[in-house]
């Protein structure tokens, strides 16, 4: 479904009109404009054959079916590629991972969005598109109700390089009247953008942040992800400071664990050192240990490699938690993204 075509259309149209295909849309969830009958025949007409309510897509699913992946096909012939998370019988909690970029020109080491470069920056509707999609899926796969409940942005790209963009698209998730997810279930993660970081602390909504870290020094860390050596530890970590301070939220710290890189004994004794120096003992932040996905050139750590980590970190006060791994085996896990197809799944939708 083309949202910037939707809107275009609507454009002279006036107000009315435009929230009532607004409605048709988000709450009614019309499979054809020819159902919005609030809409004068002729209107509807005319969207049914610009901008029919269907979506170009690619599924995959997990063999659970407790992650779902979609590879869309945006307007000018680029795919993104966006996961559903389906947290099974944690009340029906149902989280979408949205892009923010075709590509990302990040290029971080363990990364494979990074491998395809960057293409351009999405536009808020095709943000929300992501999110509608699957709003959509699971009206047609369920017999049960069920809804999106929660927002990632943790898919291609860097959220804080298309900020207008990304905060567009979140009033839009959060807006009662259109997709009704509230503020603190929309998570935006980042690799460490400064002032992105400090600017999304004066906005009013009460979004969740995560920081990738994955290293608690310089060198390391330049290794595993360029952006480092433009925003170093000793510029990240004031923002990160200045984003509680302003906020009174906390922070998550994600450290993706690779083994024989950064999940070394020493590497514990070091990410905790580095937190309590930066963020004091105790403070509103927290660590999420993700086990890397691929088995390329670098490698997950044994679970009792991971096990020992975490303990360390919690032993020394460091409030840590351990990701679970969705759709690793449909290649839509964390850093995963790269829209491919290996044709293990059908298009069935």
């Amino acid at each position: 479904m083309d949202l910037n075509a939707v809107n275009s259309i609507l454009e002279n149209e006036g107000p009315l009109r435009k929230r009532q295909a607004e409605f048709a849309i988000y709450k009614t969830r019309v499979r054809s404009w020819q159902d919005a009958t609030s809409l004068p025949a002729e209107l509807r007409q005319h969207l049914d054959m610009c901008c029919p309510v269907k979506f170009d897509a690619e599924i995959f699913r997990s063999d659970s079916d407790s992650s779902v992946k979609a590879i869309l096909r945006l307007k000018d012939g680029l795919k993104i590629e966006t996961v559903l998370l389906r947290h099974v019988g944690q009340s029906s909690r149902n989280t979408v991972c949205v892009s923010s970029q075709a590509g990302c020109a990040l290029n971080c080491a363990f990364c494979k969005t990074g491998s395809i470069d960057f293409k351009r920056n999405l536009s808020f509707n095709e943000i929300v598109q992501q999110v509608l999609f699957f709003i959509y899926y699971l009206d047609d796969r369920d017999k049960v109700s069920q809804n999106v409940t929660n927002v990632v942005f943790m898919g291609m790209g860097e959220p804080l390089l298309n900020y207008s963009n990304v905060m567009e698209a979140v009033k839009i998730i959060n807006d009662k009247e259109k997709i009704n997810i509230g503020s603190r279930r929309i998570s935006i993660s980042t690799s460490g953008i400064p002032e992105g970081i400090e600017k999304l602390a004066g906005e009013k909504l009460q979004l969740n942040i995560a920081v990738s870290l994955n290293a608690s020094d310089n060198d390391t860390r330049s290794k595993l992800m360029p952006v480092n050596l433009k925003y170093p530890l000793e510029k990240l970590f004031p923002a990160i400071r200045y984003y509680i301070k302003k906020t009174s939220r906390r922070v998550m710290i994600e450290y993706v664990l690779m083994k024989g890189i950064n999940d070394r004994p020493g590497d514990s004794e070091k990410l905790s050192a580095l937190l309590k120096r930066e963020l004091g003992m105790g403070g509103l932040y927290f660590v999420n240990l993700i086990p890397f996905n691929g088995d390329e050139v670098f490698l997950s750590p044994a679970p009792a490699e991971i096990k020992r980590f975490k303990y360390y970190l919690e032993k020394h006060g460091i409030k840590t938690t351990q990701r679970y791994r969705f759709g690793k085996n449909i290649s839509g896990a964390c850093g995963q993204l790269v829209y491919q197809s290996d044709g293990t799944c059908p298009n069935d939708y």
